[in-house]
């Protein structure tokens, strides 16, 4: 029997619409100035599961900072509901590579630490929230226990609850998965389309392997190195929950992966 949560803040569904203008952004190095970004311009509406794909150096990772408000653009901008991005807010949550969690705290900790950006929730109201998403990303079974005693997986699985807890409009997920082997990265395919649709999120998702952007996306958008640009966009109309394993799957990853190869010996020619 599923256990019941009651609290308001589990039953509401925020969301956001994202625009990105003209966004150029540059850096400085050892060769001269580097144009990481060149007049970027996306949407990515309400509700939506937008992967990024592309090679090192495309600057995917930094579009997803930009949108973070961990990074400023040198020109254009970035707006979520047609308000332009200053720096970091509670409408926006990342999740990185690194799960990040704190050792010091025990499973459930590190949930309710999220939970510090929601300071209208007393502390009952926080540990009810927290077991919501210890439950929502199944390891609600383990809330009491320490961090280093659990696998890679289990660890993403808690950073992705403290990334959700808060409930913020959009999720901001940096290659979250890449560092986990391949069955627990499968498992967490369909857990992650599984708290897509029942939390319906606006959710940006970084990625360098192209099945896993089909497996996951309803949208993915291609960028092509030197400077980073956006260079397609595809829509995936595939059923869930999609198994990355299946046909159809593997031949819309084929015809982006392709694309990407030719952009590639663009480059080298």
């Amino acid at each position: 029997m599923n256990p019941q949560f009651n609290h308001q803040e589990i039953h509401e569904f925020p969301t956001a619409k994202l625009s990105v203008e003209h966004v150029c952004k540059y850096f400085d190095s050892s060769r001269g100035r580097v144009t990481a970004l060149e007049d970027v311009s996306l949407t990515i509406n309400e509700g939506e599961f937008v992967c990024f794909v592309g090679p090192s150096g495309c600057g995917k990772s930094t579009m997803l900072n930009i949108i973070a408000g961990l990074e400023t653009p040198d020109e254009g901008t970035a707006l979520i509901d047609g308000t332009p991005i200053k720096g970091p807010g509670r409408d926006r949550m990342m999740m990185f590579q690194e799960h990040a969690l704190f050792p010091w705290l025990d499973v459930i900790g590190n949930v309710m630490f999220g939970l510090k950006q929601k300071p209208n929730l007393n502390d009952k109201e926080r540990l009810e929230v927290a077991k919501y998403y210890l439950y929502l990303v199944k390891m609600d079974k383990f809330a009491k226990a320490n961090i280093h005693e659990l696998s890679g997986g289990m660890r993403q699985r808690v950073a992705l609850a403290r990334s959700l807890a808060p409930n913020p409009k959009i999720l901001l997920m940096d290659e979250p998965f890449s560092a986990l082997d391949a069955m627990t990265r499968e498992q967490l395919y369909g857990d992650i389309q599984d708290i897509w649709h029942k939390r319906r999120k606006t959710i940006i998702f970084v990625t360098h392997n192209v099945r896993e952007a089909v497996c996951l996306g309803t949208r993915v958008i291609l960028f092509s190195p030197h400077p980073g640009r956006v260079r397609e966009e595809y829509m995936i109309d595939l059923p869930r929950p999609r198994n990355i394993n299946s046909h159809d799957l593997a031949d819309n990853a084929r015809l982006i992966t392709s694309a990407l190869k030719g952009y590639a010996a663009e480059e080298t020619d």
